[in-house]
């Protein structure tokens, strides 16, 4: 018992697992010479006092110095190897549980990250409608209740709407269809817009705000060439597949 707890309380813990294998072994070595010689004396005190009582009864296994030894050291070899297999399952759950608690926490931050891009509305697009619905208000124009309404609904769909974590592929198209109608209003005629879709099933749904914020960089990167800010919007079910393009003017330089 002695010799299993100082391998298993000392020299395991402190040489094995620290990587300190050469001490580990040098350590084990003296610790088996010693042990050897304690045991030897151990039983040759245990014999000459069995003298008086009759020795011969005694098994022979019980005399046997070596088996004696071999059974003592694989007593505490097994209870080593107990002790390093416990430790190493130790070690691997709380490894898992690490990177469970890593991955959980990245993906908190994914979340939030997505939740912020989600609700994000270009503040150069908010000021520029905002300002176009101030202008149409001075001249008491007709568009006035239109555009804030239209306004209104983008609002919703981007900073409510994207809370769920799915929404029909007509309800994502219609609300490029208003962001494209005020853009519209706001550019007036120096605004040329295509948008073309095909037929959408109905039961088809996807990431919120999946298409909007590409059309959004379209007006924000575009460039007015000739006079007109050109827009061209496709989309397109193919089968399982969504296919969009957007396309916007831009100047090129001949340098």
């Amino acid at each position: 018992m002695a010799l299993t707890y100082f391998a298993v309380y000392f020299l395991i813990p402190k040489y094995l697992f620290t990587r300190e294998y050469g001490k580990f072994a040098l350590y084990s070595f003296y610790t088996l010479a010693g042990s050897s010689y304690f045991i030897v004396l151990i039983i040759y005190g245990c014999m000459y006092i069995y003298q008086g009582f009759n020795a011969s009864n005694i098994s022979p296994m019980v005399k046997n110095f070596f088996f004696i030894l071999i059974l003592v050291y694989l007593v505490v070899g097994l209870v080593s190897f107990i002790t390093i297999l416990n430790r190493n399952f130790r070690t691997e759950k709380r490894n898992r549980d690490l990177q469970n608690k890593i991955l959980t926490a990245q993906l908190q931050i994914k979340e939030q990250e997505l939740n912020y891009l989600k609700k994000q509305i270009h503040p150069h697009f908010l000021f520029n409608t905002l300002n176009t619905i101030y202008g149409l208000a001075l001249k008491q124009s007709a568009h006035t209740p239109e555009i804030i309404h239209k306004l209104s609904n983008l609002l919703d769909y981007i900073l409510y709407q994207v809370a769920k974590p799915r929404v029909s592929l007509n309800e994502e198209v219609e609300h490029i269809r208003e962001y494209t109608e005020l853009e519209k209003i706001r550019f007036q005629e120096n605004l040329k817009v295509e948008l073309q879709v095909g037929d959408m099933d109905k039961q088809i749904v996807i990431a919120p705000m999946l298409l909007i914020p590409f059309v959004e960089n379209a007006f924000k990167h575009g460039e007015i060439v000739d006079g007109y800010l050109q827009i061209h919007i496709n989309i397109q079910l193919q089968g399982s597949s969504l296919d969009s393009r957007i396309d916007n003017s831009i100047q090129i330089n001949d340098d």
